[in-house]
């Protein structure tokens, strides 16, 4: 059935509009959704509520209604969903992000007896595909380095950001935002991972100094200039900070004629990688980027290049 039949379907004259009150009992989607996504945040979930947010705005956009009984929700219209975000351009794991969290939110109505469970999900993609390759050789990061920014400072100030990360383990984005001058003491700069809650500690060197004096602020208590003290809430900056940077270094490694998108998650593969391939042992590899355990380090790095795989297989073939 096309998307127009289940626009119309949705607005069939059946389906009388209600007060907020009387819409309860009838189950709203979208309601439910909204009062999810202010529970969540409430909780100190952010992240959470985000993408409960992201993915019940896209679904709405589709379903061009503020008001969506749960009864109307079944294995038809979210395949239908499916082929419209198909048709917009999103990618598997696009798709399965939106799919996941609208699962996510039916399921918590399901426990609240809000609507009986007939698996409206069953027929959709809600797996992870296995991204391309994130990590970039050691001669890619010194053409970045090497790059002449000083015309464009926000492309100047994104590439340092990368370079930083790099050169601190492979530092998430976000942990760098959060990094106080407090934090650097005695040449040794301590944090404390937000996705681990782990504390890791780097001994502070010369590159990572260049780039802290070149953005030094007096009256700031951080060590970059990614957040403002000044604004308040910590969260929106870094996030928009996070966007910006991210689109910037995209253009910085076409500049630099790399062939996969550069985004600071590629500082961290691209450390992890170049590690391995100097022989650092796994050990090391696997605290330096807290990580709980060697496991997760191989598991990262088999998911970063296969390059040794497959040069191993060319010798093979090779000698055929």
């Amino acid at each position: 059935m096309t998307t127009s039949k289940f626009r119309s379907k949705l607005y069939a004259k059946s389906v009388v509009a209600l007060p907020y009150a009387e819409q309860e009992s009838v189950g709203s989607f979208f309601d439910f959704a909204e009062e999810l996504v202010r529970s969540t945040k409430a909780l100190g979930r952010d992240r959470t509520s985000e993408t409960y947010a992201v993915a019940t705005n896209s679904f709405k956009r589709f379903c061009q209604t503020d008001d969506l009984p749960f009864e109307k929700i079944d294995s038809d219209l979210i395949e239908a969903y499916e082929a419209y975000l198909k048709r917009m351009g999103a990618l598997p794991n696009t798709s399965s992000f939106y799919m996941r969290n609208l699962r996510a939110i039916y399921n918590r109505a399901v426990e609240k007896d809000l609507v009986v469970q007939c698996n409206p999900f069953r027929h959709v993609y809600t797996g992870v595909d296995k991204t391309v390759k994130r990590a970039i050789p050691l001669a890619d990061i010194r053409r970045i380095k090497e790059l002449d920014l000083s015309a464009n400072p926000i492309q100047d100030l994104s590439r340092d950001i990368f370079l930083f990360s790099f050169y601190t383990r492979g530092m998430a984005f976000v942990d760098i935002a959060h990094l106080k001058k407090r934090d650097l003491r005695s040449g040794v700069l301590s944090y404390r991972r937000r996705k681990t809650g782990q504390q890791l500690f780097i001994k502070w060197e010369k590159c990572m100094q260049d780039i802290v004096d070149k953005y030094k602020s007096a009256g700031s208590p951080y060590l970059l200039p990614i957040i403002d003290h000044n604004v308040g809430n910590e969260r929106p900056q870094y996030l928009s900070m996070s966007h910006k940077i991210n689109r910037h270094l995209k253009q910085i490694g076409e500049m630099a004629g790399i062939t996969i998108p550069l985004t600071m998650y590629v500082a961290r593969h691209a450390w992890a990688s170049i590690a391995r391939s100097r022989n650092i042992p796994l050990s090391i590899i696997s605290e330096s980027m807290g990580h709980d355990s060697e496991s997760t380090t191989r598991i990262y790095l088999a998911s970063l290049d296969n390059s040794a795989i497959d040069n191993a297989n060319s010798i093979i073939l090779g000698l055929l």
